[in-house]
């Protein structure tokens, strides 16, 4: 069966030949063959958390289904789903359920059309102590986040456990003043910040993910534009599937490839620390778990994404009439029985 990008440049081909004839076939097409230019913008500088993704590319998943993908790293003013939604980027990194409903009540036509992490990744994290066993225990203390998760995850923390927003203290990413300070709770990553913390603080954090407490959002989503879904839907397929099949290899084969990338786009990211967030990312079921289970890799369901969006309407976060189905698509999945392997590169 000739993939889908191949059928692409085929008629492309067929339709330069018109051309050449001089019958009007609309716009000339790019070179038979050529590979598809895509943008991915994802959500922080490059990390295991993002491993799925570069191995995909180092492996030739995406150029074997006719992508010729750009991996454009994430940092603290880089804003994914703005970017998806001006149009800037062909795909962006969705971190938590909260984006793309936040573009549904914009107005902006993006959905999610996988979600490569099951659980959210996110967790609070404090110093050993006595007082503090479960997350509900954190009610009262002052706590650093960032304004991204003020905006998002907070309001659900918020709600189900009665803090107020006069704990939240600003979180800058910087380690410091969470080791100088026993008393202090931050966010933070299960596959990233507990590491840190035991490397340069020199003791073993407790930590607390909010997956674990029934935060039911999925994380490390792809973001489309709806427009693609109408007018690329076979670059959309390709992307997806080339994804999945980026992630199975970064997880279950040598993650090598996918690392030396992550290591050039960020040079600070060390072997130990990649090793460290591959461990975490398999112990904690970040990609295999919950709907991925019985689905696989990248796997979403209606029921779930209804589940979110009840929590948080009834929080007041959305309005009831929001029409959060838009927010998403499975259509782009694979189907239950697994996702076929990318043709080999070359």
């Amino acid at each position: 069966m000739i993939p889908l990008i191949r059928r692409i440049h085929l008629v492309a081909s067929a339709c330069a030949w018109v051309l050449g004839l001089g019958v009007g076939c609309g716009v000339k097409p790019p070179e038979p063959d050529a590979p598809v230019a895509i943008t991915f913008v994802t959500d922080w500088k490059a990390q295991a958390e993002h491993g799925g993704f570069y191995q995909a590319k180092a492996k030739g998943f995406y150029a074997a289904r006719g992508l010729d993908v750009t991996i454009r790293p994430g940092g603290v003013s880089v804003n994914p789903p703005q970017l998806i939604a001006a149009g800037a980027v062909d795909f962006a990194m969705g971190s938590n359920g909260f984006q793309p409903l936040n573009l549904v009540a914009a107005g902006a036509d993006v959905r999610a059309v996988a979600a490569l992490f099951q659980k959210d990744p996110q967790v609070l994290i404090t110093h050993p102590r006595a007082d503090i066993h479960a997350l509900k225990d954190m009610k009262g203390h002052s706590i650093l986040i960032s304004d991204a998760s003020f905006a998002s995850w907070w309001n659900w923390l918020a709600a189900k456990y009665e803090f107020s927003d006069d704990q939240v203290r600003k979180y800058t990413f910087n380690l410091a003043p969470f080791l100088t300070d026993p008393q202090a709770i931050q966010q933070g990553y299960v596959s990233s910040e507990p590491y840190l913390i035991r490397k340069e603080g020199g003791f073993e954090p407790q930590v607390f993910m909010l997956a674990d407490d029934g935060y039911p959002s999925y994380s490390t989503m792809i973001l489309a534009r709806g427009s693609d879904l109408l007018e690329r839907d076979a670059i959309v397929r390709a992307f997806v599937a080339a994804s999945i099949d980026g992630w199975r290899s970064y997880l279950h084969d040598d993650p090598a490839p996918g690392n030396a990338l992550i290591r050039a786009d960020n040079p600070e990211m060390s072997e130990e620390m990649l090793a460290h967030g591959i461990e975490a990312i398999k112990r904690y079921g970040l990609v295999e778990s919950g709907d991925a289970s019985t689905l696989g890799i990248g796997a979403m369901t209606e029921q779930r994404w209804s589940e979110f969006f009840s929590i948080m309407s009834s929080q007041g976060v959305y309005p009831p009439s929001l029409d959060w189905k838009r927010a998403f698509t499975t259509d782009y999945l694979p189907p239950a029985t697994g996702v076929p392997a990318a043709p080999e590169p070359g």
